[in-house]
Parts: structure tokens; sequence; C-alpha cells
């Protein structure tokens, strides 16, 4: 992905990838939402590792392209059908949603920034905290 990005002078920002079951569990404590935080008792595709948080970024400035929110707003405007935006942001959007399908994921109905690799389901819940995982 990144290198098909690279010809048009765009690279990927990750925000967010794996994280362990017990940050979902924090997550739902904190704000009870199943629609934008993940309902503990299904667990979250990121704790099975195959979820990401991105963004694109101009490679000359380094600085994030125009989207339509921020990263985890939780509102209307961050669904990736919202169309009420100017039509650069949707381009952008577009860029990232169509190079994220092209290798297998699939953009999240109420994120713009959420892709989930397909056959997500096949995969079982981690709950591997990060400490563990930088010794590793």
């Amino acid at each position: 992905m990144q290198k098909e990005l690279e010809k048009q002078g765009i690279g990927i920002k990750i925000f967010d990838a794996y994280r362990p079951y017990s940050a979902t569990l924090l997550f739902y404590e904190i704000q009870k939402d199943t629609i934008y935080v993940a309902a503990p008792w299904k667990g979250s595709r990121h704790n099975r590792g195959c979820s990401v948080d991105l963004t694109l970024v101009d490679l000359k400035t380094g600085k994030e392209l125009k989207m339509p929110t921020s990263f985890d707003s939780f509102s209307e405007e961050s669904w990736p059908s919202y169309n009420n935006l100017p039509r650069k942001v949707i381009g952008n959007r577009q860029t990232l949603i169509n190079v994220m399908s092209k290798y297998g994921f699939t953009v999240y109905p109420e994120e713009w920034w959420h892709y989930d690799f397909q056959g997500w389901k096949n995969f079982d819940l981690l709950d591997i905290p990060f400490e563990a995982l930088e010794q590793k």
C-alpha cells in the first residue's frame, strides 16, 4: 500500500493497530457506546490483530491530509458514507478507502480511519500486554 501511495506523494500514518483485550475493557468503562467502542462481550477486531486505524500524510511535509474529522471523532461526519464535505476531503477519504480495499481491508461503517482485514472473525481475541510484545 505504501509503495502504491508513494507514487502520489502520499504516505500512511498509523494511529492504532493491535490492542490488548484489557484495553477494550477499559475503553468501554470510559465510553459505554458500542458503535464507536467495541463491546467487551465480543471483543475488538483490534484485539485480534486484524484492524488498523490510519490516515494519509503528505510525504514532503509529513502533515496529515485533510479528512472529514479528527481521529476518534464520535460523530456522523466520521462515517465513510457522509458526504456533506468539501470535494478534496471526500477525495482524500476515497483514496484511503480505495487503496485499503485493494489490499483486503474494509472500512468500518462509522469510522473513516478504521479498517478491518478480511477474515478477522477467524482470529482469536488476544490480551498480550504491550510490554510483553516489546520484550520479543
